[in-house]
Formats: C-alpha cells, sequence, structure tokens
C-alpha cells in the first residue's frame, strides 16, 4: 500500500483529537506562536490539523499546509472550503527535500511524519533550514522506549510485521534519538513533552491508561506520543 491509497480510505479529521495535535495546541496557546508568523505545518495529511491552525492564525503572514501525498492534499483542500476561515496555501511537497529556501518560516510544525519517510534525519534537517533563526520547530514522533517497543520486539521475534494501519514505512524511534536527530540538525531543544500509555492486545483497539499521563517522568521518557519543541540559534 502506497500513501496515497492509505489516504484514500480515511476521512477528514475535522475533530482534531489526536493525542499529538493536542500535545502541539497546547504549547502553540501557551506561547501564542502563531499571531503575525509564517507557518509551515508539513505532512498535513488530509488537513485536519491545518484547518485547526487557520482558525486559530487569522493574521499569521502565511500559512502552508504541506503533504507528499496529492490524495491528502485533495481532501484538505476540498475540507476547508466547507469551512469559514481563511484557507492555507496547499502544497504538495517532500519533506526530505522542501520546496521552499532557506529560513523562509517563522513555525515549522511536524506531526507523526518523519518516522514514515526513508530517511528522517535528512528530513529533520529540512525542518531546521526552512525554520528562521530565532523561529521555532513543533516536532512529534512516536517514542518506542515503552510497551509498544517491547511489543515491536515480540512481533520481530513472531516473524510478524509491526504496522500503523498498514502504512508503507515505520521507523523504531524513540524520543532519544529525536532529541539527538534535531541537535545535530543545529536546532536547540527547548521543550519535551509527551502523553499516552497503552496496553498492546492483538486485534484490539489498545486500551489508553491515562493515570500514567499524570506522572512527568513516564509522560515524557516512555508515553508514546512525543512532542520535541526546538529553537533555530
Amino acid at each position: 500500500m502506497n500513501y496515497n491509497q492509505w489516504h484514500h480510505r480515511l476521512d477528514v479529521d475535522i475533530g482534531v483529537n489526536a493525542p499529538w495535535h493536542g500535545l502541539v495546541m497546547s504549547h502553540l496557546v501557551r506561547e501564542r506562536d502563531l499571531a503575525s508568523r509564517r507557518v509551515l505545518e508539513i505532512g498535513c495529511g488530509r488537513g485536519g490539523f491545518a484547518l485547526w491552525l487557520a482558525s486559530q492564525s487569522p493574521r499569521s503572514r502565511l500559512l502552508v499546509a504541506a503533504d507528499f501525498s496529492p490524495i491528502a492534499v485533495l481532501k484538505g483542500r476540498a475540507a476547508i472550503l466547507e469551512s469559514h476561515v481563511d484557507a492555507p496555501l496547499w502544497e504538495i511537497a517532500d519533506i526530505e527535500s522542501i520546496p521552499h529556501a532557506g529560513g523562509t518560516f517563522d513555525t515549522v510544525i511536524s506531526c507523526e511524519t518523519i518516522e514514515h519517510v526513508p530517511d528522517p534525519r535528512r528530513a529533520i534537517r529540512e525542518l531546521a533550514r526552512v525554520l528562521r533563526p530565532g523561529g521555532r520547530l513543533f516536532l512529534t514522533t512516536p517514542n518506542y522506549l515503552g510497551v509498544f517497543g517491547l511489543y515491536r520486539g515480540y512481533l520481530r521475534i513472531r516473524g510478524r510485521r509491526y504496522t500503523e494501519e498498514g502504512q508503507p514505512i515505520n521507523h523504531f524511534t524513540t524520543l532519544p534519538s529525536t532529541l539527538r536527530w534535531v541537535t545535530e540538525a543545529g536546532l536547540q531543544v527547548l521543550a519535551v513533552d509527551g502523553v499516552g500509555h497503552y496496553v498492546p492486545i492483538p486485534g484490539r483497539q489498545p486500551p489508553r491508561i491515562y493515570f500514567l499521563d499524570r506522572m512527568s517522568f513516564l509522560t515524557r521518557w516512555l508515553a508514546l506520543h512525543s512532542l520535541v519543541v526546538a529553537g533555530k540559534p
């Protein structure tokens, strides 16, 4: 299955209720990071979060929503026509080769994308390149230090492949490796956050253990959904 096929069978996530979106929302709202800024969401998928960004940033100088999949971009563009907010600039773009000059954006957002591309390090270097000095990157990616990492190891021992609903690429990312890639790209880590503790059950939706999200150490280093906020010196 390729990413066009994957997006074709899914609806636009208008509710924007994914745990990683909640992480980014909380930090963006807290820091008022969208006002009068040039914003890029790369790996925007079917555009649900881009729609939320457009509703939150009417004074942004530029909002670009980009994805590798033309089907995803078409779905996002169609969904936003039904809303009452200013539309972002939609683009078909590869996160490993972003078609913008260096230093173009004040805020760059990438949610659950780098683990699904051939070279995550190259993707992060591109995110850093298009960020202006003083700008901020909001990057989410799975953290397999916890139970789901053990589950992936169990599947490998059993000769089975781990996949997120059939996506073609699913790198084994961890919060320490993501932090290392971010600093190697020349960015300064400003904040680390995370949520999501689950019990994997084969053939069933894994139940979430919410009370563990309130334990700060576990939240950061063992939660499945991690957020890194980084600045460009």
